[in-house]
């Protein structure tokens, strides 16, 4: 059975009909929804903030974290062994299931191969809602341990808005003038958001 046919609240609420047996989960799933805003932010947020809803001990947000993470794992899969650059809509859709609907900014790279083809996925750094510390040299070092050839760069706006900031191409212009040396290519810069995406390449900022 799909779930494409069901609103937002009735698609949690057989998730936590599995979760919490024999009671009316349709208040909880309401509850959830009002809170956060939709399925996808659900399972996005937090377990500490679910775990504040009424009625969400650990146990089922816990469930609600592993469903994410299955999501993940899955939209990962579409795009491992891939050409990345062949392959853009998969690489966006696979942002957007890692990091569109968090509530805390990070930053994740995507280590490339001289195919292009996806090495290793890695989060390098996680923060508050509208700051990740990122030290482009260790970026730099870690595509150097793996042998990767090409990088893509990826962090989310959780206030939704994925306009580049200024210190946003700041941090790229130098992650860019360490790895070009060192023949690491930069093949962009996507920042995420809840309703859409911005690429470094496409605005004509690499």
């Amino acid at each position: 059975m799909g779930g494409q046919g069901f609103a937002d609240y009735e698609l949690l609420e057989l998730v936590l009909f599995r979760s919490v047996p024999r009671r009316d989960v349709k208040p909880l799933a309401k509850a959830l929804i009002a809170r956060f805003g939709s399925f996808a932010e659900v399972l996005g947020a937090r377990l500490e903030r679910l775990m504040e809803v009424p009625g969400i001990g650990e146990a089922v947000a816990l469930d609600l974290k592993i469903m994410e993470s299955a999501g993940q794992r899955l939209a990962r899969g579409e795009v491992r062994q891939r050409d990345m650059l062949a392959s853009w809509k998969d690489v966006i859709d696979y942002c957007r299931t890692a990091m569109a609907f968090s509530d805390r900014e990070e930053f994740r790279i995507l280590f490339l191969d001289r195919r292009n083809g996806l090495m290793a996925d890695e989060v390098m750094g996680a923060g508050t809602v509208d700051h990740t510390p990122v030290y482009p040299r260790e970026v730099v070092r870690r595509a150097l341990e793996l042998g990767a050839t090409a990088l893509i760069l990826v962090h989310n706006h959780p206030s939704g808005d994925p306009t580049p900031s200024q210190a946003d191409v700041r941090m790229t212009q130098e992650i860019v003038s360490i790895a070009k040396p060192l023949g690491i290519a930069i093949h962009d810069h996507i920042i995420i958001g809840r309703h859409g995406h911005a690429s470094f390449r496409g605005l004509k900022l690499l």
